[in-house]
């Protein structure tokens, strides 16, 4: 048991998919693994922990920004032995080219500020994703025909912006969407010696100002867990 996670020694396995909306990872959980065992309850932020085609695989909340994230991330890699953390989650396109429903892969994140800004001092620390991971959940999502991107990211650390200038410099230099989480995980993982990787959902559209129908997201999300999957286990 660590401060923020409630499971025994031995009951979060070395994969994890961290889903923001911790209801989010009982669906998941429910829908992608075989014995699924909820593990965690602190705070409500739930965890899972069951099995997809044999492999052990946790599903944990990791709640909404990068100081929620680097929580739960540091926890899992630190005191249960995680070795390969992939988020699982939500964005918005920030490019003309980004559909709603696409998923992105996120090769880079880039970032304000970050809860580890403070280990670097004056350096630039630039977030990347792992490789093998990244190939991997390329090759999955290909081979099911799923629309995708891969490329830079940005990890805001305000969800209600009024900078509009901002989101312009990062649209001029190529960000393909935005959400709240992706640059600390890398950040952490990287210090810890961990495999990280975000995979996101386009769920609405910062330039059409489209949004992806509640209804209509299970189906989404269902794909961009099966690539969290079979990446992690490729």
């Amino acid at each position: 048991m660590s401060i923020h996670i409630g499971a025994k020694p031995g009951e979060i396995a070395e994969t994890v998919l961290m889903p923001g909306d911790p209801y989010r990872a009982r669906w998941a959980a429910e829908t992608f693994l075989t014995g699924a065992t909820c593990i965690n309850q602190v705070r409500g932020m739930l965890g899972y922990t069951g099995t997809w085609n044999g492999h052990r695989v946790t599903i944990q909340g990791s709640g909404m920004g990068m100081a929620s994230l680097s929580i739960y991330a540091n926890e899992l890699i630190r005191d249960y032995g995680a070795k390969t953390l992939i988020r699982i989650g939500s964005a918005g396109a920030m490019q003309p080219h980004v559909q709603i429903r696409d998923v992105v892969v996120a090769m880079s994140a880039t970032t304000i500020s970050t809860p580890s800004r403070g280990f670097f001092r004056e350096v630039n620390f630039a977030p990347t994703a792992d490789f093998g991971l990244l190939r991997a959940a390329v090759a999955a999502g290909e081979a099911k025909g799923t629309p995708l991107h891969v490329g830079g990211i940005y990890s805001a650390d305000i969800f209600y912006d009024e900078r509009p200038d901002l989101n312009e410099v990062m649209q001029r230099h190529g960000i393909l969407c935005v959400e709240m989480e992706a640059a600390e995980l890398y950040t952490v993982a990287a210090r810890l010696g961990a495999r990280a990787l975000a995979i996101l959902t386009i769920s609405d559209h910062l330039l059409t100002h489209e949004a992806l129908p509640a209804l209509d997201r299970e189906r989404s999300f269902g794909e961009m867990v099966e690539m969290a999957l079979a990446a992690a286990f490729a």
